[in-house]
């Protein structure tokens, strides 16, 4: 059975660790997943791009379905603060949103969940897991979830 992915979907992934990013985005590809990937090392950068992407949204000149990839531990705003924002803004609020840190602590977990993420995956070490992890999103996210356009 062939797999059939959404690549209209734009993957966003918000990664400071370039070693962690480069495997990310490898892994993807491994899993035939086409879709563009859009990195940024940096929570602000994150915001700065997808406001301006929501102004283009609100205009109905830009359409693309997002899914974020956030890591929590980034240098000038967390992923948390970046799940809050979207979270908080009429445009951006009902873009999936999966948490992808390294922390398995219990009050981040329930804080990404009372902020709406919604999925929380902690990042596995060997790279089994990892591609098993990746594979797992994909299917779900980009081929059996079904995302309203706005």
């Amino acid at each position: 059975m062939e797999i059939k992915f959404n690549n209209n979907i734009q993957i966003v992934l918000a990664e400071d660790n370039l070693i962690v990013a480069a495997l990310t985005i490898k892994t993807f590809r491994k899993c035939n997943v086409e879709n563009e990937i859009i990195h940024f090392t940096d929570g602000a950068s994150v915001i700065d791009f997808i406001f301006n992407s929501a102004e283009l949204i609100k205009n109905k000149t830009f359409a693309q379905p997002k899914i974020f990839l956030l890591d929590i531990n980034m240098p000038k705003m967390d992923g948390i603060q970046v799940l809050k924002k979207l979270k908080e803004n009429i445009h951006t609020k009902q873009y999936p949103v999966v948490m992808f840190s390294s922390s398995d602590s219990e009050s981040d977990i329930i804080k990404c969940y009372q902020y709406g993420a919604n999925s929380y995956l902690v990042k596995p070490v060997s790279f089994s897991e990892f591609l098993f992890a990746i594979k797992q999103l994909s299917a779900y996210w980009l081929m059996l979830n079904k995302m309203a356009e706005y």
